[in-house]
């Protein structure tokens, strides 16, 4: 990797977009997204993918491409195009391919992989990640079940979050990819504290939120009701939120989830924390579906990805839509443009005292 002027600032943010599963629907959703000049004024690209896979997907489009091309091993900052492909020309997956293989999963890995790199060396200022499959991942033995365990490795990142944004709403998950009935047992003061304190510092850096105020949902219906649909309310969620506010953060609840996401829709607060998967996932998409985002949170680099998977029954047929993936890019730069604006201004990112040193962080009481 060319690491000539690397951490030259140029005026436009330069985006990584990794490509995602080739046989999915992501490199057709890359192309419909940057083919719209709105997009490209915005900042300038590398793409993280195939060439020949790309083509494809512009061919069926009806897009003349509108790319440069490179190979990936040369790729730097500075170049005479709005959008370039690093390409990876060394994997090759048959167009006809529409389902989960080894080939797609390690080509998608060294898309990730390499974006995280040129981001950490300051090539790319953010890096926007098209759908990954999970089970092309496991056929190609990757120690990672998904994006965000895969960058927080990468990134050296002891502590991580989910965190989405679909309108006004933004929301941040506590537990993540559970079985209902598994969420009691992995939930612990320390699972709710984590999300509260990494959306607190994202909605600073990112968002320019300078004092953020956060409601935190409750579990249990009515919020336990003082103990009589549950006491994770008492016993969990409230001793975390404690915890955050003598941190100095601004958070409230735990709130009843039908009431809290109604007053978050009306501005009462700037972001939400949920318990669990569908508890905010479901307010999220009913709120936006088409312009979902998802965001990693607690990493050093900037990540956002749309809110939809491969669609491996609708690849190839020029049927996806690419409002998430735009809304991805289009969030990717704001957020970056935010940080850089911050950094240039002398803040202190993620709660960072003046000497740098890191806030205090509890121990997990549960």
């Amino acid at each position: 990797m060319n690491r000539t002027n690397a951490n030259s600032i140029s005026e436009q943010m330069v985006i990584g977009v990794t490509m995602g599963d080739a046989a999915g629907i992501g490199p057709e959703v890359v192309v419909k997204t940057l083919a719209d000049p709105e997009v490209r004024r915005a900042a300038k690209f590398i793409v993280f993918g195939m060439n020949e896979q790309l083509c494809y997907a512009a061919d069926r489009a009806e897009i003349e491409p509108f790319w440069g091309r490179h190979q990936h091993e040369k790729i730097g900052r500075e170049y005479p195009y709005k959008v370039v492909v690093a390409d990876y020309d060394e994997y090759s997956v048959p167009p006809w391919l529409k389902e989960p293989s080894r080939v797609a999963g390690e080509a998608s890995i060294k898309f990730c992989t390499d974006a995280i790199a040129a981001a950490r060396e300051g090539i790319i200022d953010a890096i926007v990640t098209a759908p990954i499959s999970k089970a092309s991942w496991k056929m190609a033995d990757a120690p990672w079940p998904g994006h965000t365990e895969l960058f927080a490795q990468k990134c050296k990142a002891p502590r991580k979050a989910m965190m989405f944004v679909a309108g006004p709403l933004k929301v941040a998950l506590a537990t993540i990819h559970l079985g209902l009935f598994e969420v009691r047992n992995k939930f612990t003061i320390g699972c709710v504290f984590e999300p509260i304190d990494l959306l607190n510092d994202a909605l600073k850096d990112y968002f320019g939120i300078e004092n953020p105020h956060i409601g935190v949902a409750a579990l249990n219906p009515h919020a336990g009701e003082r103990g009589q649909f549950g006491d994770e309310e008492e016993r969990i969620i409230a001793p975390a939120i404690l915890l955050a506010q003598e941190q100095g953060i601004d958070c409230t609840g735990p709130i009843p989830a039908d009431a809290l996401f109604v007053k978050a829709v009306r501005g009462e607060f700037d972001a939400v924390v949920a318990m669990y998967h569908d508890q905010g996932m479901i307010p999220v998409k009913l709120m936006d579906f088409e312009h979902a985002v998802n965001v990693t949170i607690g990493i050093p680099v900037v990540r956002t990805s749309p809110a939809h998977g491969t669609a491996f029954d609708i690849a190839g047929r020029n049927l996806a839509n690419p409002s998430s993936m735009k809304a991805a890019v289009m969030a990717a730069i704001q957020m970056a443009k935010t940080r850089r604006s911050l950094a240039l201004a002398g803040a202190t990112p993620n709660g960072r005292t003046a000497n740098g040193l890191a806030r205090e962080e509890p121990d997990d009481a549960a």
